[in-house]
């Protein structure tokens, strides 16, 4: 067996080159198929927008953000189970108050005890 592998080693410089070559030739062929894949995928995808096509500003001006209090429509009421599949959409409505709610002076707020130490 080691006269096998020594008469390999020996000889086998040939055989080694034509693997490379021929790996080589594999890598560049699919190196040359994934650029024509690529190319046919972008030709198929819709051209860009024209000028005329791009989105433009409204005529009154840009569009600002506009804050407001929301609160929930009321739950309707029934006098058996309502399951959450049979709520369907829960709207909201504008608050009557739009005053954002503050912490009183002195409280924690939503941490601690509200215990001395605030004011």
């Amino acid at each position: 067996m080691t006269n096998a592998w020594m008469d390999l080693a020996a000889g086998g410089s040939g055989a080694l080159a034509v693997w490379l070559i021929v790996a080589a030739v594999v890598v560049v062929a699919v190196l040359i198929g994934a650029f024509a894949f690529g190319s046919r995928q972008k030709r198929r995808e819709p051209p860009p927008p024209r000028p005329e096509e791009q989105p433009r500003m409204p005529d009154d001006g840009p569009v600002h953000e506009e804050r407001e209090r929301r609160e929930p429509d009321e739950m309707p009421r029934s006098d058996e189970r309502t399951l959450p599949h049979e709520m369907g959409h829960q709207g909201s409505r504008t608050a009557s108050d739009q005053e954002r709610p503050r912490w009183d002076e002195g409280s924690s707020g939503s941490f601690g005890s509200g215990g001395p130490g605030g004011r």
